[in-house]
């Protein structure tokens, strides 16, 4: 390994467990190892099976993660120990089920030679994998082959794969990783920080193999979990929660394009001007309510619910 690899490839594993989880795992990570030697893959975490995983795959473990008061590794701690690791002038974070193709850290390099900080972030295809990949000669076509008649296109509200330079990033709230929230967060934080904000999505293919949610506490999505409203508290509010609408340019052949222009982004910018201006809550939030106010009623219910549940959990030992 190149004591100065170029990209700091990071992630936070489930626990190898499951068979189907710690297969489509071993996939994502043989996937990243495909990369090449310019690029040094973490794990982290001390969840049952990682270190034998690590072992097995050849990559580094850092197990000493700090953890939320419910047991989920804290963002601020992964985000920090891979930072540690080296001085990669890139790093990625992306989660453990997500497969790459050889060509990720190229459009990387591409977009840093046009923009000094930036966040590249971008859609994936939802695919159902239920073997081992066969990584040998002519995989990658092989796969985005199956991706293109198989696979399903997820929209732009979920986000896998966090991409920026080493001049980014370098403080974080202590989120809880696979938990709702944080993940807008880092798109807001590029808007309000006047970074390059890019969604890949016309470059980068990913691969998001499909799962269920037996891992969560209850099976039940990460979106009606408490430590979902923890984040967008620590956020600072629902009005964080951006995505990948909210990008600032496309990347296409390798160019940044800026987004056109169209009346619903005409009113969402206009909408979260205060706060991606002048981190003027208040006034974003009075916009909100006044340009959906069906959305806002519904969205006032969600919060009473998630409190209900949040206090719930507090007081059953949390």
């Amino acid at each position: 390994m190149n004591p100065t690899p170029l990209l700091t490839l990071f992630t936070a594993p489930k626990a190898f467990e499951d068979a189907h989880i710690s297969m489509i795992q071993e996939n994502a990570i043989k996937s990243w190892q495909q990369l090449g030697e310019r690029v040094q893959i973490v794990v982290i975490g001390n969840e049952n099976g990682l270190t034998e995983a690590c072992e097995r795959l050849q990559v580094l473990h850092l197990p000493g993660v700090a953890r939320s008061v419910y047991g989920t590794p804290l963002v601020s701690s992964i985000f920090s120990l891979a930072r540690g690791v080296n001085r990669s002038p890139f790093l990625t974070y992306l989660n453990a089920d997500i497969i790459l193709f050889p060509d990720f850290l190229e459009h990387i390099i591409k977009v840093s030679r046009l923009a000094d900080k930036f966040l590249m972030v971008g859609q994936r295809y939802d695919l159902t994998v239920t073997e081992a990949i066969d990584f040998s000669e002519g995989w990658d076509t092989r796969l985005r082959e199956r991706m293109k008649k198989e696979g399903k296109l997820h929209t732009k509200t979920g986000s896998d794969y966090f991409a920026y330079p080493r001049n980014t990033f370098d403080q974080i709230p202590e989120f809880a990783v696979g938990r709702a929230g944080w993940d807008n967060w880092m798109i807001y934080r590029a808007r309000r920080m006047h970074w390059t904000l890019v969604d890949a999505s016309p470059s980068v293919e990913i691969i998001h193999q499909d799962h269920d949610y037996a891992h969560l506490p209850g099976g039940h999505t990460h979106y009606r979990l408490p430590e979902s409203g923890e984040n967008i508290l620590l956020a600072g509010g629902r009005r964080t929660i951006f995505d990948l609408n909210d990008a600032t340019h496309l990347l296409v052949d390798g160019q940044l394009v800026p987004l056109g222009s169209s009346w619903t982004r005409f009113w969402r910018e206009l909408e979260i001007a205060p706060l991606v201006g002048r981190g003027n809550y208040k006034l974003t939030q009075f916009l909100f309510v006044l340009l959906h106010p069906v959305k806002a009623w519904k969205e006032r219910k969600k919060e009473k619910e998630m409190k209900a549940r949040m206090m719930a959990s507090r007081q059953g030992g949390h």
